[in-house]
């Protein structure tokens, strides 16, 4: 078995595995640890920044992979949208969100980097997955070029074929990227990677839906500016009592 077989017909198996299995039993056994790890009294405004540009670019990152890459071929093609448009359109929404992510993401990285406080306050693993999304998107944003130079979506299809076959179980997907540039194999390895470590990150929070807030019965804490000291004299007992 050669190293293609081993990372695109192998591993997106195991990373998708480790996913699940690791995420459940994480919630399950160790569950005040599915958070952020807020440190957003320190840096305010550049966190705001830089969090909101992030979560914007990797959140239409991500529905643009879900949908682009597991929509079936025979929908684009009932709703008339050709290969190429669809390839355009990737490289057109993907380079402006991926832009954003960018950004933002560094700007999260040099704040948890070169302030002392937040360095102090943050573990490897947080350092770490911020890193890896960081050389995530780069390698992403350098696929634009490449993309632009098979603007008939020849390309794209393989992509298609082989994330849909690896939900199908079906045979022999890595063959089918076998041949294309190596910086689409690096993406594709890194993201598989990303998932792989998900459950053990701070990721886990992107999971988190905290619908129960929607069913709870709110409540307000009123505080007086009257005297609410003990009055002094005997206290007076109620005859039911």
């Amino acid at each position: 078995m050669d190293l293609n077989q081993i990372l695109f017909g192998v591993y997106p198996y195991v990373a998708l595995s480790v996913l699940a299995i690791g995420s459940v039993l994480r919630f399950d056994r160790e569950p005040y640890t599915w958070r952020t790890g807020s440190s957003q009294l320190l840096r305010r405004k550049q966190l705001m920044t830089g969090s909101v540009l992030f979560h914007i670019g990797v959140l239409a990152i991500f529905g643009g992979h879900f949908v682009g890459l597991l929509t079936p071929v025979v929908v684009w093609d009932t709703l008339g949208v050709t290969h190429s448009a669809k390839q355009m359109l990737a490289i057109v929404a993907g380079g402006v969100a991926g832009a954003f992510a960018l950004v933002g993401g560094l700007l999260l990285l040099h704040r948890r980097l070169m302030d002392p406080r937040v360095r102090a306050n943050s573990s490897f693993a947080d350092t770490a997955i911020l890193v890896m999304l960081m050389a995530q998107l780069l390698l992403g944003l350098a696929t634009i070029p490449i993309s632009l130079t098979h603007r008939d979506g020849h390309e794209m299809m393989k992509f298609m074929n082989w994330a849909q076959g690896v939900f199908t179980l079906r045979p022999g997907i890595a063959d089918l990227v076998a041949d294309v540039h190596w910086i689409f194999k690096a993406h594709l390895t890194l993201g598989l990677t990303i998932l792989l470590v998900f459950p053990f990150t701070r990721l886990v929070h992107m999971l988190s839906a905290p619908i129960w807030y929607l069913n709870r019965r709110g409540w307000q804490l009123v505080r007086t500016r009257r005297d609410m000291s003990v009055r002094k004299g005997p206290v007076r007992l109620d005859p039911a009592e």
